[in-house]
């Protein structure tokens, strides 16, 4: 797997800056998630497992750093990992949380994906960063995480496993009843190793998947810009290009 992205997008249909990013995974079997996917995608595993990411960060809609002081908020994602018959490794969107309900409205309307609008906090305390969230519409009892994380030491080479669980190109969606795969690409990620000071989370387990203990990889980064290119269907993929 290409830890750069595999396409080039010579023409985006969106820009967004993505900081402060903290990557939680858990392993879970293939087949208890694979009725969560859209029709085409299929559960993309290592060493026959596939995993689960709960990752938090604050997002500026407008794409550039010098602006998340105007426009940015906080989100957090719990997301599988898929690959279709053509090869294009993406992920799928479970949930969504985010701060904002002008942006929360729009992103339903205009992409049907599973945003939802939330009470959230990013704080930085010290050496730690802390992320929290309560669901409150669409109305989802029980929706809240708080996690407290302490960044580490910054990966000089990512490990194969550590660069499928970030370095993934597009999104499978389904949408008007087709399934369609969003491409992306940004800048190699800067990583950082992570410690969990605190997990009180129940946002995987609304999404309808049980794990257990720990998670097995805890990962920061300070963020990338990214651009998304124009979707396309599971019938006619573009060939990669570069």
């Amino acid at each position: 797997m290409a830890y750069d992205s595999p396409r080039r997008i010579d023409r985006s249909v969106l820009t967004q800056w993505w900081s402060d990013v903290t990557f939680l995974h858990w392993r879970v079997p293939p087949a208890s998630v694979r009725h969560l996917l859209p029709a085409g995608a299929e559960p993309d595993v290592v060493g026959g497992d596939t995993f689960v990411g709960l990752v938090a960060f604050r997002l500026s809609p407008l794409g550039w750093p010098a602006l998340t002081g105007r426009w940015s908020f906080p989100e957090t994602n719990v997301r599988l990992y898929t690959v279709d018959r053509w090869g294009r490794r993406g992920v799928v969107f479970l949930s969504m949380d985010a701060a904002d309900l002008m942006f929360v409205a729009g992103a339903r309307a205009a992409t049907k994906l599973p945003y939802t609008w939330s009470d959230m906090a990013v704080r930085r305390d010290g050496d730690e960063i802390g992320y929290t969230c309560r669901r409150k519409w669409p109305r989802s009892p029980g929706a809240t995480s708080t996690l407290i994380v302490r960044p580490g030491e910054r990966i000089t080479q990512p490990s194969p496993l550590e660069e499928f669980l970030t370095a993934r190109w597009g999104l499978h969606t389904s949408w008007f009843g087709r399934t369609t795969y969003l491409p992306n690409h940004h800048a190699p990620w800067e990583l950082h190793r992570a410690t969990v000071v605190r997990c009180d989370d129940n946002l995987v387990a609304t999404a309808g998947i049980s794990v257990d203990g720990a998670p097995m990889s805890v990962l920061h980064s300070p963020g990338v810009r990214a651009r998304f290119g124009i979707p396309a269907g599971t019938r006619t993929p573009r060939p990669a290009a570069g």
